[in-house]
């Protein structure tokens, strides 16, 4: 009687290893012939995995192992590499800071293919036992998610392990919002030129590096506007000029005052429409900390405030403005693309304005018109400066 004759596979191999058990290979779309990760216990066990194999390649979800043998530390420096043209200096100093400082130290020489989601839970864990703030984390976070998302759409990898991961709550801090009338308190209380640097913070709404890298050609005095096109930052002690925040230039109007008190500082100003409005004694850049140090804080300390910062004054910026005239006029002065930053970050509820509605809704009820409080006064300067500062 003729043996029985063996049926050839239509895809893949396998054969018995002196152990006992089977060893599966098979060819990949680009031909080469690879193993399983696994052997298996019986033939039959690792025909059905060759089934799930093919099925995997002919659909496209098939991934090349060896891709995700690389090592996290040498897939975050090419992805860094990749996206740094796109960033902003200090951004790309931020990135390479916290790869450097705590993702290549614990992950490094990890493979990308070999992290789950409770190494990076681990990660997570280990960071806040060291006594790292809550922001340091989630930055950390946010930076490796982003490299492991890379991974998933360059088809290293088929799902990202930053998924489910329970990060620490950031400190809610809530913005303190000055009134107009503290603002130009705090601005008569500081030394030129500063007096008006400070009022560009708060009349203006501009961020405190978009106001440093104001120049000459920035100014349109005649025409009452401020051209917001540039933001100086600090990145590991190097001062960089870059587009604002989120590239987002913008023209803003001032109020007559305000415009007549930069055309007066612009007489004083030396050089060309390149130079810069304010500088250091010795004509240089101004630092953040070295400025608030020396000129910010004592003025808020001689107008008989405290807990004040410069993002303070733009965040009651935003308030006044939201408050007075929408959000979305506030949201255009401060620079935002979407207006619910604004509403997130900036804008607050202003003090009585509770009782005003229910003054209102009263007023309705009864069949009657309102005028809404929060809403007079549209004939004062776009700025919220009108009658608040003084001309010196």
């Amino acid at each position: 009687m003729a043996g029985k004759r063996k049926t050839r596979r239509a895809f893949g191999r396998v054969r018995k290893l002196p152990s006992g058990r089977f060893q599966a290979r098979y060819p990949g779309p680009d031909g080469v012939l690879r193993p399983a990760d696994r052997t298996f216990a019986t033939s039959t066990d690792a025909d059905r995995w060759l089934a799930r194999k093919r099925i995997e390649i002919e659909e496209g979800r098939w991934l090349d192992p060896a891709e995700g043998q690389t090592t996290v530390r040498d897939w975050a420096a090419r992805w860094l590499a990749a996206v740094s043209p796109q960033l902003k200096h200090k951004t790309q100093a931020s990135y390479r800071s916290l790869i450097n400082s705590l993702i290549v130290p614990a992950l490094g020489d990890r493979e990308l293919s070999g992290l789950r989601p409770i190494t990076v839970a681990e990660w997570v864990g280990g960071m806040k036992s060291k006594g790292l703030s809550a922001s340091r984390i989630r930055q950390a976070y946010r930076v490796l998610s982003q490299i492991m998302r890379a991974a998933v759409d360059n088809d290293m990898i088929p799902q990202t392990p930053c998924r489910g991961v329970k990060l620490p709550r950031m400190p809610q801090t809530e913005p303190h919002i000055l009134t107009p009338l503290e603002a130009s308190r705090l601005v008569r209380s500081a030394t030129r030129p500063h007096d008006l640097l400070i009022a560009l913070l708060a009349y203006a709404g501009l961020r405190v590096g978009e106001a440093f890298a104001l120049r000459r050609v920035d100014i349109d005095v005649s025409g009452g506007f401020v051209m917001v096109d540039e933001n100086l930052a600090e990145a590991n002690g190097t001062l960089v000029f870059d587009t604002p925040k989120s590239h987002q230039k913008r023209l803003l109007r001032v109020g007559p005052s305000l415009a007549q008190r930069l055309g007066r500082h612009l007489e004083a100003v030396p050089g060309g429409d390149d130079a810069l409005l304010f500088t250091t004694p010795g004509g240089k850049p101004l630092r953040y900390n070295q400025w608030r140090k020396a000129y910010f804080d004592p003025a808020v300390s001689a107008a008989g405030l405290t807990d004040v910062t410069p993002h303070d004054l733009r965040a009651s910026h935003g308030t006044w403005v939201a408050d007075r005239y929408g959000v979305m006029t506030a949201a255009h002065r401060l620079g935002h693309s979407n207006a619910s930053v604004t509403t997130r970050h900036y804008a607050r509820p202003v003090a009585g304005r509770d009782d005003q509605v229910a003054e209102a809704a009263d007023s309705w009820l009864s069949g009657h018109e309102h005028e809404p409080g929060a809403r007079s006064g549209h004939d004062d300067d776009d700025d919220g400066s009108a009658g608040v500062l003084v001309p010196v």
